[in-house]
């Protein structure tokens, strides 16, 4: 197995860049990345709907996240996949693809997770924005989210190790990331198919780990911020 990594190391890192697209584990980590990234907003405003107490902003994000969340990834890909082109009138790539399907099903759950953030946060604090003149946008703004954003950052980080792991679905519609490469490899080999996938598997048990241990990290220091005593003030 150590000799197949040693021959073909460059084409799972970066799959056939330059001769080619970007791909294997770098264009899996940006997978994960831009799609979390561009899913947080969407995940806010899904979040805030759900906590809203008017029923047009309630009723529609909460439909929307059970929806999402009751149904595979796989059938947002073909989703995207097909239906993407026909509304833009082009065809698109296989990564914004897989972007857009992973984007949509993200928010989902991103929008739990801010939900769980916000509402884990005393309720007297957005009684007091409100006392001090603050309409309720800027106490969210202002008071509510960086704190509940704060303390979810561990949760945020454990959702990006499940969005790596997802993205392996894009080999379905040939998006040359990891397990696209893997498989690229495994066809030019033939005779060793359970030494490539078991490299395959123990480059995501490894990736994920070190994830998991920076999540582990952030969740720690959230939590001894979160119980430091604040600093008395000096009598005047």
């Amino acid at each position: 197995m150590w000799d197949i990594l040693a021959d073909n190391w460059l084409l799972l890192l970066v799959g056939q860049y330059p001769n080619g697209p970007m791909g294997g584990l770098v264009a899996t980590l940006s997978l994960a990345a831009f799609s979390l990234l561009l899913a947080l907003p969407c995940g806010l405003l899904l979040a805030l709907g759900r906590l809203s107490s008017r029923r047009v902003f309630r009723y529609p994000a909460t439909a929307l996240v059970y929806m999402v969340r009751g149904l595979p990834l796989l059938m947002f890909i073909f989703w995207a996949y097909f239906f993407v082109p026909l509304l833009i009138g082009r065809p698109v790539a296989g990564f914004t693809t897989m972007v857009v399907a992973l984007v949509c099903y993200e928010s989902a759950y991103l929008a739990e997770i801010i939900r769980a953030g916000i509402q884990a946060l005393p309720t007297g604090q957005m009684e007091a924005g409100r006392a001090l003149g603050l309409s309720y946008g800027q106490t969210m703004r202002r008071i509510i989210l960086p704190q509940a954003l704060y303390n979810m950052l561990p949760s945020m980080m454990s959702q990006f190790v499940s969005t790596v792991k997802e993205t392996s679905l894009a080999y379905v519609i040939s998006v040359q990331e990891l397990t696209y490469a893997a498989n690229q490899l495994n066809s030019v080999l033939l005779v060793r198919p359970f030494e490539v996938f078991a490299l395959l598997a123990l480059t995501y048990f490894s990736l994920n780990f070190i994830l998991t241990g920076l999540a582990r990290l952030v969740d720690i220091r959230v939590a001894r911020r979160r119980c430091a005593k604040p600093v008395q003030a000096a009598p005047a």
